[in-house]
């Protein structure tokens, strides 16, 4: 279960962030969650819940924002919104496409005190 090791890595993130930013609480967290990320969301949040208690994102509510991932075509060019890396191109069926977006995870917007 790799959300817990992003949900870890997310904490530290916030702590290093309220050294420089000067705030001690998060209070709600937006995240940017692309389809193709590979995040289970209730992985997530069950990750976030065991590893919040004792940092200052305890308490914290977790909001996953979903988001539509893109792709170019290499043959013909035409941009898709694939569903998993393997779509093919759905205007002419190529193999080949190369990912624009939808395999982000990034923290949209914070709530601090």
């Amino acid at each position: 279960m790799h959300e817990l090791s992003l949900c870890r890595s997310l904490i530290k993130l916030l702590q290093q962030q309220a050294e420089q930013q000067g705030f001690s609480r998060v209070c709600a967290i937006w995240l940017d969650v692309g389809p193709i990320a590979g995040v289970v969301p209730e992985a997530l949040e069950f990750a976030f819940s065991a590893c919040s208690p004792g940092t200052l994102a305890e308490g914290a509510t977790l909001h996953m924002v979903p988001s539509q991932a893109t792709a170019r075509c290499r043959d013909c060019g035409q941009i898709s919104n694939p569903s998993s890396r393997l779509d093919p191109c759905p205007h002419c069926g190529h193999a080949a496409v190369d990912l624009i977006s939808g395999d982000n995870l990034t923290i949209k917007e914070l709530e601090v005190e």
